[in-house]
């Protein structure tokens, strides 16, 4: 299998208007301009974006030109995919503070400096310009019966919930984006196809240009298909996490996501995936494999010697049960405290329901015996874990 055939069918859903047209211009010798939008509304990346962004990286050493659209202006709004109810918009502010890092998360992955960088570009400098007679023309490109066959929007009429109008000029303006931009392509997760195809139609209309789309496997688990990486499932794997942190929660993963994960999220050669499964079938020990998965993309978004590292100090924590080497200091003024109280004032916790829930699981020990009261007398050095992957340890004002 050469570049472009892995390129065309690794972690690739489907291609419009076809694979064949899209492999006969990528084998010409045509150099494409391909983009992939992402509405900052949360700061970081995951892993589950990576699928995605290894394919741009394919493309990118291949000579094609790289945008990485940041919606600064669309994520005001909010893209109502999958959403069973309509998001809160977001204030320019707060848009703008998410994307703040997403470079330097990138650069993990893509080239923005040297030969063929990658470009960053936000969508605000051309959607904040259009004037009402530029839109009203723009909406005339398509009609409400378009705009209303999304599913969720199918799904909220027939529970008699509302839909914004907000939310339904939204594919138009992401649309307008590869007809601002005049894009060749435009990659993104199968969640994304009707808001890349709008985009598709825009440039047909407007510019009577063709525009590929390809869309791309999502990241869930084979064993019940819900998406993997989420901050509510715990699952959530940061592009900017530090290397011990990202081995500890590929670590802790379902044991059957190992596969689509090598699949999907590393560069490793798809014969190698392919024997992950088979090796998994056979009944070898998944925790073998997790920890190659997870020595694998370290490395690959860090470096293989913070790999090794961080692998040491997983197997020494979670396998040995020792504390971390570096573990993060908390001062206290008084040592008779309640623990709910302290874990929320240090940012241990999200909430006090949170805090409660912790403790009332036997997720809360000190020094390696599980805490069963809200009360507790600290002594100068004692180290709390909270939950599977956290520690502090305690130390006194007066000290």
């Amino acid at each position: 299998m050469d570049k472009i055939d892995e390129l065309l069918k690794r972690g690739v859903d489907k291609i419009y208007p076809s694979k064949e047209a899209l492999e006969k211009v990528l084998r010409s010798g045509k150099k494409i301009k391909i983009y992939i939008g992402a509405d900052p509304t949360a700061p970081q990346l995951h892993l589950g974006h990576a699928t995605n962004f290894l394919i741009l990286k394919k493309l990118q050493d291949l000579g094609h030109k790289i945008i990485i659209l940041i919606g600064d202006f669309t994520g005001m709004i909010g893209d109502p995919t999958d959403k069973l109810a309509a998001r809160r918009p977001l204030a320019k502010e707060q848009v703008l503070e998410n994307a703040k890092t997403y470079k330097d998360q990138l650069s993990k992955i893509l080239r923005f400096s040297k030969e063929n960088p990658a470009e960053i570009k936000f969508n605000s400098t051309w959607l904040s310009t259009l004037t009402l007679e530029d839109f009203i023309r723009l909406m005339a490109k398509v009609t409400f019966q378009q705009l209303i066959e999304r599913d969720m929007f199918q799904k909220r009429l027939t529970e008699g919930k509302t839909i914004g109008l907000h939310e339904l000029i939204y594919p138009l303006l992401q649309g307008y984006d590869s007809v601002a931009m005049d894009v060749d392509a435009e990659i993104g997760g199968t969640d994304q196809t009707f808001n890349m195809l709008m985009g598709r139609t825009l440039m047909k209309e407007l510019k009577g240009k063709e525009k590929f789309v390809i869309t791309t496997e999502l990241l869930v688990n084979p064993k019940n298909g819900q998406k993997l990486m989420s901050k509510s499932e715990e699952n959530y794997v940061g592009l900017n996490d530090n290397a011990a942190e990202m081995f500890a929660k590929i670590m802790a993963l379902p044991d059957e996501t190992i596969e689509p994960i090598f699949r999907l999220c590393t560069t490793v050669p798809i014969r190698k995936a392919e024997e992950i499964k088979s090796r998994l079938e056979s009944g070898e020990n998944p925790m073998v494999l997790k920890k190659e998965l997870a020595f694998q993309i370290v490395s690959e978004l860090h470096s293989p010697e913070a790999a090794q590292k961080a692998q040491n100090e997983f197997e020494r924590v979670f396998q040995k049960r020792e504390i971390p080497e570096e573990t993060a200091s908390i001062k206290i003024a008084k040592t008779r405290i309640n623990v709910v109280d302290f874990l929320v004032e240090n940012n241990l916790s999200s909430s006090r329901s949170q805090a409660k829930r912790l403790l009332d699981q036997g997720a809360i020990e000190i020094d390696g015996e599980i805490l069963k009261e809200n009360g507790v007398e600290f002594k100068e050095g004692q180290v709390v874990k909270i939950g599977k992957k956290r520690f502090v340890k305690v130390m006194l004002a007066s000290s």
